[in-house]
């Protein structure tokens, strides 16, 4: 009713949070015994630095001013200086690691179902610990976000609805120009979220070099990307309806006399 989140999101989150006693369980009990005590340690560190860098980078946006025209002719131009277009750090979200791991699971896919000769070679280089998993994740990773980035926003389209609102970039020309630089600013944003999903997908390969456990290998960054996403979005919107409250909207149409309007 209150519309405070997406129900698919929420059954994902619910489904990965349910996960998480029963791994830090096998967690402590690998690590006693194999007598690394400080794994947990470890474990418990990274996951902190991994959700506040997951936070900086979700809400991180890069705001590029943009002046009206029309509003230089009233009294207050302040409203011209206050308007910005904004271009999210990783706008792709998880995407592009879904369609990374998606893709390097093919050969193991079809190693259940068929007898391809060679198969099983290219799906043990291309799996989880292979030699060429890790740099063809992060590659797959760049391609996908760059063109995710790109196929939620159009520059040509976007340049031209400024420059039909009579709106313009500081220094910049209405049209092509405005173009080029939406373009050259999403690329950059693209090249800084890669490099942000990159570290994401490596992040529990290195933490299990480090310990040698591997009790929450399927606990990976994508899954607690979704678990801080989803959490910091629920959370915005559960502020955002709050705040309605206190303005009482209901109550203010209740006490209009329709027979007056």
């Amino acid at each position: 009713k209150l519309k405070l989140g997406n129900g698919t999101s929420l059954l994902i989150f619910v489904n990965i949070a349910s996960s998480v006693p029963t791994s830090i369980g096998q967690l402590l009990a690998q690590g006693s015994g194999d007598g690394n005590g400080g794994a947990p340690l470890v474990y418990a560190l990274s996951f902190l630095l991994t959700c506040a860098g997951i936070v900086y980078v979700q809400e991180a946006e890069r705001k590029i001013p943009i002046n009206y025209a029309q509003r230089y002719s009233t009294a207050s131009s302040s409203l011209s200086k206050s308007s910005y277009l904004p271009f999210k750090v990783n706008s792709a979200g998880v995407m592009p690691v879904i369609f990374s791991s998606s893709l390097l699971a093919v050969p193991s896919a079809l190693l259940r179902f068929t007898n391809i000769e060679g198969i099983g070679t290219v799906a043990q280089a291309l799996g989880p610990g292979g030699k060429f998993y890790l740099p063809l994740s992060v590659i797959l990773i760049a391609f996908f976000n760059y063109f995710y980035t790109f196929l939620q926003l159009e520059p040509d389209d976007l340049a031209q609805q400024l420059k039909r609102q009579g709106a313009s970039i500081p220094n910049i020309r209405p049209g092509k120009s405005t173009s080029e630089y939406i373009s050259q600013s999403l690329e950059r944003m693209s090249v800084l979220g890669s490099l942000f999903l990159g570290g994401l997908a490596l992040a529990p390969g290195i933490v299990e070099a480090l310990t040698d456990v591997t009790a929450l290998r399927g606990f990976a960054g994508t899954s607690l990307l979704i678990l801080v996403g989803v959490a910091t979005d629920s959370a915005r919107r559960f502020k955002a309806e709050l705040q309605m409250a206190e303005y009482k909207v209901d109550d203010l149409y209740d006490d209009i006399d329709m027979r007056k309007l």
